[in-house]
């Protein structure tokens, strides 16, 4: 059964999205490959406590790593581009070739984009976190000036709501 919520964040609004009491969605407003209202189920923040508590305390600089269950929907190929994009740390970005390298698969960097571009837990698995191979800011679901936001915050550049650009 799913359920979800919605919670404030310096970013817009995050919908949580929870099936049989585990996360398995985090979209924002206007977020691409967002799914519609309605696969969302009944609204209810009964199992959404540790989310928003790790989300509150990342966008407070005091958590730079989610320890939560995750139920991640996708291929098998998503699923293990979504585990490699956990492995990059806080702070730091990597691009879509490092991360078909590190899958053993150097020429799949497309793949990858597509895989990252279909993230359902944004922020928590931080898709974010994925640049261009020369560190350009490419593509992001959540638009890219939440892209470069979350970036700038967490390399301590400023708060977690700097103006939009």
């Amino acid at each position: 059964m799913k359920q979800h919520t919605v919670i404030d964040s310096p970013y817009g609004p995050l919908t949580l999205v929870a099936d049989d009491g585990v996360l398995c969605g985090l979209y924002m407003t206007d977020q691409r490959h967002r799914p519609p209202e309605e696969s969302f189920g009944d609204p209810d923040d009964t199992p959404f406590a540790a989310a928003v508590e790790q989300l509150r305390a990342y966008f407070a600089g005091e958590l730079r790593e989610f320890t939560l269950d995750l139920r991640l929907a996708g291929t098998p190929f998503q699923r293990r581009v979504w585990q490699e994009l956990r492995r990059i740390p806080y702070g730091e970005t990597r691009s879509y070739g490092h991360l078909a390298d590190a899958l053993g698969n150097p020429a799949a960097s497309r793949a990858v984009g597509l895989a990252n571009g279909r993230n359902p837990v944004g922020i928590i698995v931080p898709c974010h976190r994925v640049v261009g191979a020369d560190g350009s800011l490419t593509g992001y679901g959540g638009g890219l000036d939440r892209k470069r936001r979350l970036l700038h915050f967490e390399r301590g550049a400023g708060s977690a709501n700097p103006p939009l650009c």
